[in-house]
């Protein structure tokens, strides 16, 4: 069985274990680990098919699982592009989402951090989303080359009434955008992945044997995402 998807099926049931354990991936040491170590982590793993995070007496068991969750796609085994895995999350966004915080200056200013943050959202959604349905390139271009206009457009709409309306209360400059900017990245997630509800993903047993696809599965995992990206959107402002 792959190692990742063992992982997540004996080790993090909960939202909230989930949310935690996906906050340890943040780490930005993984995004520069050599595919060597990866491989020999992901050796390590499939020979002590056993072995758990919670397994304290065996650091390098620990490093292994820590290396295999952060830089492969548990669905198809594959390695993260560097740029899109989760430790990139935070060092890519937070720049973009301070950014479009600052007073508008010139209309470049106010929409380059937007279609910047939307786009980097966008593609890291769909490059870490679900990939155990059938979906073809062109369908994953046009989805995201959706998602990401939509996005922009709700996204610079305050923004835009801010500086017609001349709204400069502490109200409409601090928290008003962080509201909103919380909602969009959970809508972007949604909309990037929609078509995980729509055609069902693998549902396996605790053997990790698929037993079939669900698209009440896909819309549960989504669920879930929705509100870590939310969570995650509110720390990169703060």
């Amino acid at each position: 069985m792959e190692p990742n998807v063992r992982f997540w099926i004996t080790e993090c049931q909960s939202f909230i274990q989930r949310f935690l354990q996906w906050t340890e991936l943040l780490d930005p040491t993984n995004l520069v680990v050599s595919i060597e170590k990866i491989e020999k982590s992901r050796q390590l793993l499939l020979t002590h098919e056993d072995a758990s995070r919670s397994d304290l007496e065996d650091k390098r068991v620990q490093e292994a699982w820590k290396r295999s969750l952060s830089t492969v796609h548990p669905d198809n085994s594959k390695l993260i592009p560097g740029p899109f895995r989760p430790a990139a999350l935070l060092p890519f966004t937070a720049p973009m989402v301070f950014l479009s915080m600052l007073p508008v200056k010139s209309l470049k200013s106010m929409i380059l951090p937007q279609v910047s943050f939307y786009t980097y959202s966008t593609v890291f959604n769909i490059v870490n989303g679900n990939a155990s349905y059938d979906r073809r390139p062109h369908e994953s271009i046009l989805l995201g080359a959706g998602v990401i206009a939509s996005s922009t457009f709700f996204g610079l709409f305050p923004r835009l009434l801010q500086v017609r309306f001349s709204l400069n209360s502490i109200l409409s400059r601090n928290v008003i955008p962080v509201i909103i900017l919380a909602q969009l990245s959970g809508m972007n997630v949604v909309a990037s992945r929609s078509l995980e509800p729509l055609r069902g993903i693998e549902v396996m047993d605790k053997e990790g044997s698929v037993i079939g696809y669900s698209r009440k599965a896909g819309t549960k995992v989504g669920g879930r995402t929705t509100w870590s990206c939310k969570l995650l959107a509110f720390w990169a402002k703060n």
